[in-house]
């Protein structure tokens, strides 16, 4: 078997057998295929796409080139959550607690930020003490002691998939759903859960900006799921704002806290029970939807959710007495408003653009070496709907510098307000089984 040939093949649009991607990803891992040929075969795909047994069998094989999470000591159905990603994302925080309050693990791996703002184990962090390197033994204890746990993901999770990204970041080749859906799916499989709940984000805060683009990304991996024995659903939630008010790692986990103890904050309430449902259904606890959405709103209502949360941080040595007084988190020095310079109605919002001023705050990562400053973020006082008067505050920047005019600069700039009333944005938009 060549190398020259599997390429020339998928060039002239034809399949790939499962013997030609094992062949490809074993020998690209073992160094025995040179990059150039790799980029070649990654733009092929890009124009001619994979069908569905394509993807899997990449999926499967780039989960084999590195570890494999045995989560076999976990008592019970594991499932996962995985969000593609968006601006004032923590519906970890939320989801998580109130999956474990209903009595199903939640064995978690999360990663770290790159761009708008940190990731969740960033945002974990905020949490003095807070410890993310649990051992494996450890980790297994606390998920079958309070059904949740998170850490930081393992070097050696499917690192093939790795490997391909940064040659697909290079080469102009990173926005192919089959290549996308395989990168996401092999870590989230390799990571051990019995099913998956995924939460692709559509608009502009995410990285599909179309509705049609991300309903075809959640069918692609939906079916790796199922092709690889991993009972999988796909829920199309809102990113056209960013989630909630608070933007900035800890002012994210205050925000969920306020959730989990009864604030009806809409957009986080709904997506989050949302999640939580179609993984209580999953994991066997509830019969239903309907069943999993009214006792998931119980357990909030009833402080169960808010007490698996406190057990989770202080299982993890994280400071729990910030978590009953969410002052105690960090903060930053100057707290500065910025005002509307017109009347109307918000239209829009640039999400990214949102994420990216909180980025300049110093709340995310420009480059992997960058540090996160827990303290800083974004406020936001109008959403989608509302009603702003000129000199009425669009949202405060919580910064460590005075110096914010590129900041500012960018805020303004994304929102969009007009005199014509407008409704409230729609929080999901499709379920995908």
């Amino acid at each position: 078997m060549r190398m020259v040939d599997i390429i020339a093949q998928k060039r002239n649009g034809d399949k790939l057998t499962e013997e030609e991607i094992q062949f490809f990803i074993e020998n690209y891992m073992s160094d025995k295929i040179p990059d150039y040929q790799v980029a070649s075969l990654m733009m092929a795909i890009y124009f001619q796409g994979m069908d569905e047994e394509e993807t899997a069998n990449l999926t499967k094989y780039m989960v084999q080139s590195g570890d494999e999470i045995d989560l076999s000591k976990v008592q019970g159905h594991k499932v996962d959550k995985h969000s593609t990603g968006g601006v004032g994302d923590k519906m970890t925080f939320i989801v998580g607690p109130l999956v474990a309050a209903a009595g199903i693990p939640v064995a978690k791996m999360s990663g770290r930020g790159l761009g708008h703002t940190g990731g969740t184990i960033d945002k974990l962090e905020s949490i003095p003490g807070f410890d993310v390197e649990l051992s494996n033994e450890q980790f297994i204890k606390n998920v079958n002691k309070y059904k949740l746990a998170v850490v930081g993901q393992t070097g050696n999770l499917a690192p093939a998939d790795k490997k391909l990204y940064a040659l697909r970041d290079v080469t102009a080749t990173v926005n192919s759903i089959p290549l996308i859906a395989s990168s996401i799916m092999s870590k989230k499989i390799a990571s051990g859960a019995d099913s998956i709940v995924l939460d692709v984000k559509t608009g502009s805060g995410a990285f599909m900006k179309s509705l049609e683009d991300s309903k075809k990304l959640a069918k692609e991996m939906v079916k790796i799921g199922k092709e690889l024995n991993r009972n999988t659903i796909a829920v199309i939630s809102d990113m056209n704002q960013p989630l909630g008010y608070e933007i900035g790692n800890a002012n994210e986990v205050k925000e969920a806290i306020e959730v989990l103890q009864g604030k009806n904050i809409e957009d986080l309430r709904e997506l989050g029970i949302e999640l939580a449902a179609h993984m209580t259904v999953l994991g066997g606890v509830y019969s239903t939807y309907a069943e999993a959405t009214e006792r998931l709103e119980q357990l909030i209502q009833n402080g169960k959710a808010f007490e698996a949360f406190r057990n989770f941080i202080k299982a993890q040595n994280g400071d729990v007495s910030v978590i009953d007084d969410v002052s105690k988190l960090p903060t930053s020095k100057f707290h500065i408003e910025v005002l509307a310079t017109t009347s109307g109605y918000v239209h829009a919002m640039d999400a990214e653009a949102i994420g990216t001023a909180a980025m300049h705050l110093g709340a995310g990562r420009a480059t992997k070496d960058d540090k996160i400053n827990h303290g800083v973020g974004i406020t936001l006082h109008k959403k989608i709907g509302d009603y702003v008067a000129m000199d009425e505050p669009l949202v405060t920047l919580h910064a460590d510098t005075e110096s914010l005019n590129q900041v500012i600069d960018i805020i303004r700039k994304a929102f969009t307000i007009n005199e014509k009333k407008v409704d409230k944005n729609k929080m999901i938009y499709d379920v995908i089984k």
